[in-house]
């Protein structure tokens, strides 16, 4: 059952944001798919950002015994698998989903779209998530923050 949450929750929150709103975006520009070589370029981002997305998915069902949804997250705080070198691996997924889509379309809207998407994480993980997370397991994400960069692995994980 928590497998089946986790997919109807993919499909409908990060589904949209990857899919359905670029495809809206994208109107007048679906035409310039992969014209040039280089645009073939985004399809590396793009496949890693879904790679990335489902591992943390599955870390969350099977460590936090939890889906990615807000209505049902991990009942522990996950800390492994990518998690230990970001405390968002799930957001810069999906941002490498859509950077990957900005380049295969060469699409500027695109590239504003993923600017927005991830201010608007940012925003979230700030104002809620951390408040939250802070609130629910207390000492243990405060040592996790200590030691987990929030969104690019550029310091060394001390928790490992």
């Amino acid at each position: 059952m928590l497998w089946l949450k986790t997919l109807f929750f993919t499909v409908i929150a990060p589904g949209t944001v990857t899919i359905v709103l670029p495809y809206l975006l994208l109107s007048d520009a679906r035409d310039k798919f992969g014209k040039q070589v280089w645009q073939w370029l985004g399809v590396f981002p793009a496949l890693l950002g879904v790679g990335i997305y489902l591992w943390c998915a599955k870390d969350f069902a099977v460590q936090g015994r939890g889906t990615p949804a807000p209505y049902d997250p991990p009942k522990q705080l996950v800390v492994t698998g990518l998690y230990r070198f970001v405390r968002n691996p799930m957001y810069v997924g999906i941002v490498l989903i859509l950077l990957g889509e900005a380049l295969l379309f060469a699409e500027a809207t695109l590239l504003l779209y993923t600017a927005l998407v991830l201010f608007g994480f940012h925003l979230r993980v700030r104002l809620y998530e951390e408040p939250t997370l802070q609130r629910h397991f207390g000492e243990s994400f405060t040592r996790y923050c200590a030691n987990v960069p929030r969104w690019l692995p550029l310091r060394k994980n001390l928790t490992t």
